[in-house]
């Protein structure tokens, strides 16, 4: 159980622990958007571009496998420890991404940096709900979503500037300021927050089942059809191996006394709808963002600086979509009507790039990608919403935790279906062209994402259709 704070926290030290804790889960988000606009440049300067992929994934994959750990790590050695702990490992990747002489261990890097920063933001959102009650939540709602739109804009724009007109190392060497700075901003008053006293069982074995049965996934959506033939002996193997894990894990779940993912959150249909429908709209969603640049870029001809700045509208769109979501469900009865239009306008609009992208100017194309951004943002917020809404209080915690876990995974997922859709359409693998830009990219590159956009547009219909299923239970006006 939670012990009550010692000493009731004033509105400033409350403050003062929120903006310390927004700090941090600033320097995640903005890892999360500044390094696509500079993968082109990454690829050319390191080589082996058939790991390229490896650059995002191997982040999203350690921190969806640390992120339902971290919950309980916080409760068993406080907020405090934790939070420094994560700052570390994650300003450790850093370094080593930025110094990588080859792509190898660029990924390397990152994947040291996802094990870091995968509890940044889950952190962050467990202060906040240690010292925010429950029904002022939603007045911080603003602040979170001011984090992601700072990180929207300005991580596509360093990302462009730094590997343009500087060094592409740039974009993790800023982390070292960045991350100093968070943890001398929160060392005192997180001090301020008391020891929790809740033992928990951490499932290792849990989580290293599911980081090998996604990472064998991601192999086989990397691999599959470019490296190796679909039906070669490497990618039938490799897909077996992923599927035993898969069902280790579903058995680990059943007789774990304390599972990653427990059962009877697992058991609620609106949490199976909900977070569903999230891992397929995440999954939709950063992939384009992932490899949009790599289209400005090779096919539109724009710079890096240009390709960056260009993600802005739609990542923009997205964060002010989640604002306008969220806001509307405090006064909407029906609140999952917010989240049905959105999609579908999303959908609408990827169907249009479909058939128009390979002779559509800037201009719309940028505007059918903020009406996919603004739709997809307003799932973010009444997915959450509904899984909180359903659980018993005393599941909060662990449904948000599943919920983030799953969005996490369909992140890691995403990128790498698109990216296997991009470099399998785009490029010979086996044996790459020639070009001056070292991508080796065929004249036809642009049809590539005709096809992006139709995976994309799979995955979003999957997600209205979850949500259409979903139970729409009336939002609890009380904290109790």
């Amino acid at each position: 159980m939670t012990l009550p704070v010692s000493a009731p926290l004033d509105e400033a030290g409350r403050r003062s622990i929120i903006a310390g804790v927004l700090l941090a889960m600033l320097l995640a988000a903005l890892d999360q958007t500044i390094v696509s606009p500079a993968l082109p440049t990454i690829g050319t300067k390191l080589g082996d571009i058939g790991y390229l992929p490896w650059v995002i994934t191997g982040y999203l994959l350690t921190a969806t496998a640390v992120t339902p750990l971290y919950g309980k790590l916080a409760d068993i050695y406080g907020r405090r420890q934790v939070i420094f702990s994560s700052i570390g490992i994650f300003l450790v990747g850093s370094v080593v991404c930025a110094t990588a002489p080859k792509m190898i261990f660029l990924v390397f890097g990152r994947g040291v940096q996802g094990i870091g920063g995968g509890g940044l933001i889950a952190l962050a959102m467990t202060v906040i709900g240690d010292i925010v009650p429950p029904r002022e939540r939603g007045l911080y709602q603003g602040y979170i979503s001011g984090v992601w739109a700072t990180a929207s804009l300005a991580g596509p724009t360093l990302g462009g500037f730094f590997s343009e007109h500087l060094h592409w190392s740039m974009i993790f060497w800023i982390n070292l300021p960045l991350g100093l700075f968070a943890i001398w901003m929160i060392s005192d008053p997180l001090s301020r927050l008391p020891r929790l006293n809740q033992p928990h069982r951490l499932d290792l074995f849990g989580a290293a089942l599911i980081v090998g049965a996604t990472t064998m996934l991601l192999l086989v959506l990397t691999w599959g059809g470019s490296r190796f033939a679909w039906t070669s002996a490497q990618i039938l193997g490799l897909s077996s191996g992923s599927l035993f894990l898969w069902l280790l894990f579903a058995v680990r779940l059943c007789t774990c006394a304390e599972p990653l993912l427990p059962l009877e959150v697992l058991k609620n249909s609106v949490v199976r709808a909900a977070t569903t429908s999230i891992f397929f709209a995440m999954g939709a969603f950063l992939g384009l963002s992932v490899y949009l640049p790599i289209f400005f870029e090779r096919v539109l001809r724009l710079s890096s600086s240009q390709a960056g700045l260009s993600l802005v509208p739609m990542t923009t769109a997205t964060v002010v979509g989640a604002a306008i979501s969220g806001r509307m469900s405090v006064a909407v009865e029906h609140y999952k009507r917010i989240a049905l239009i959105g999609l579908l306008g999303a959908l609408v609009s990827l169907l249009i790039l479909v058939g128009s992208v390979s002779g559509i100017s800037y201009l719309p194309f940028e505007l059918l990608l903020m009406i996919t951004g603004f739709g997809t943002g307003t799932l973010f917020p009444i997915a959450t919403i509904s899984v909180q809404n359903a659980v018993e209080l005393r599941n909060l915690g662990v449904a948000t935790g599943v919920l983030t876990f799953l969005r996490s995974l369909g992140s890691a997922i995403g990128v790498a279906v698109l990216g296997a859709v991009v470099f399998s359409a785009g490029r010979t693998m086996a044996e790459p062209m020639k070009s001056a830009d070292g991508f080796g990219l065929r004249s036809d590159f642009s049809q590539a994402f005709v096809y992006v956009f139709l995976v994309a547009a799979v995955g979003l219909c999957v997600s209205l259709l979850c949500l259409v299923v979903m139970e729409e239970r009336p939002l609890r006006r009380t904290s109790g």
